[in-house]
């Protein structure tokens, strides 16, 4: 019962702070805060699928979060190395 009450809100907020977080992504004055809107983005995503493994109750969105959040670190800190010398990653 409390999943029922509890869902829409947490749903809600999750779509409010993904909207929020696409807004800095496109309107972000620098090349840095760009990087770090798109590294909440896969945050994001992780916690959206893991409440999706909630509703379902299946672990196949789990073993995706897992591919998901490894894939946003490296690509976290690809862009950053990639700014951070001013040219691609050699």
């Amino acid at each position: 019962m409390i999943t029922t009450m509890v869902l829409p809100v947490v749903v809600s907020l999750l779509l409010l702070a993904v909207l929020l977080t696409a807004l800095r992504l496109f309107r972000g004055p620098h090349a840095l805060d760009r990087v770090l809107a798109l590294d909440t983005l896969y945050v994001l995503t992780v916690a959206g699928l893991f409440l999706l493994e909630i509703v379902f109750a299946t672990r196949v969105y789990f073993e995706a979060a897992l591919i998901i959040a490894l894939l946003g670190f490296v690509g976290t800190v690809a862009f950053a190395r990639s700014i951070e010398r001013g040219g691609p990653i050699e």
